[in-house]
């Protein structure tokens, strides 16, 4: 039988089992390792923010979130300032949920929910349409698209030397083949390590690292072209249409986002 959330009549250590939180952090903001019976969703609807859970790191940027199962123990630290969203989930309601840590894709659906309540700066449903909602939003997460972490970590030493030089110079553009030649092995040996060790290409973890970068350099004042050419991009519109597969909007929307 499906329990809708006014009427699962759960005794937990929250004040309802679907329960909203909103902040602002200001930059070098760090929150000690903890752990607590909920599940916790973690969306950061501008900014980056790092987190180390059950002993693996995960970053989570727009429109992506991470989700903390019950009972892990998670730590978070933030090198920019961020608008910060959290869904905590009683543990009844976690079950169609991952069992373990992991980056969950945030739907243009889930997204506009998660800035309704936070709009309204609703943290508990109470309304009859408001509980349909948070039932809506429940569902969805369900459905969310698993990736293990957004920017993953290798785990061989050649790999790791490599993937650090890139994240220390965002603007290296090498193309996978100089790289792997600088390394001593074929590019179809570099592919294989990427997909085996991150479960991406080296391409599409580049484009990812790169988005973090930006993320951080919108916040200052350099204009798009700038950041674009300190990424390696030929152009502004290179650099645009790249943000815009990884975040789901432009470089200018996000940082009208921020100025908001």
């Amino acid at each position: 039988m499906r329990h809708h959330l006014h009427d699962l009549g759960i005794k937990v250590l929250l004040p309802c089992p679907v329960y909203f939180r909103y902040d602002e952090f200001p930059a070098d903001t760090h929150y000690a390792a903890h752990s607590h019976d909920w599940g916790q969703l973690n969306y950061v609807a501008r900014g980056v923010m790092q987190l180390e859970i059950d002993g693996q790191r995960f970053l989570s940027p727009p429109h992506y979130a991470v989700w903390i199962p019950p009972n892990a123990s998670h730590s978070s630290y933030n090198a920019q300032a961020l608008v910060y969203r959290s869904v905590y989930l009683a543990r009844e309601l976690c079950g169609a949920l991952p069992a373990k840590a992991c980056t969950l894709a945030i739907s243009p659906l889930l997204r506009a929910l998660l800035d309704d309540f936070a709009v309204r700066d609703v943290a508990i449903p109470k309304s009859d349409a408001d509980l349909r909602l948070a039932q809506v939003l429940v569902d969805q997460l369900a459905l969310a698209p698993v990736e293990t972490h957004f920017l993953p970590l290798p785990s061989s030493p050649v790999l790791t030397r490599l993937l650090q030089r890139l994240q220390d110079d965002p603007a290296d553009t090498r193309t996978q083949h100089e790289l792997a030649a600088e390394l001593g092995m074929t590019e179809r040996t570099l592919a294989r390590y990427c997909q085996r060790e991150l479960g991406m290409s080296l391409g599409d973890w580049r484009q990812r690292q790169r988005l973090l970068h930006a993320i951080s350099a919108l916040e200052s004042g350099r204009t798009i072209q700038q950041i674009a050419f300190d990424l390696g991009y030929s152009t502004a519109s290179a650099f645009s249409a790249m943000f815009l597969r990884q975040a789901g909007c432009t470089p200018e929307q996000y940082r009208a986002g921020l100025r908001a």
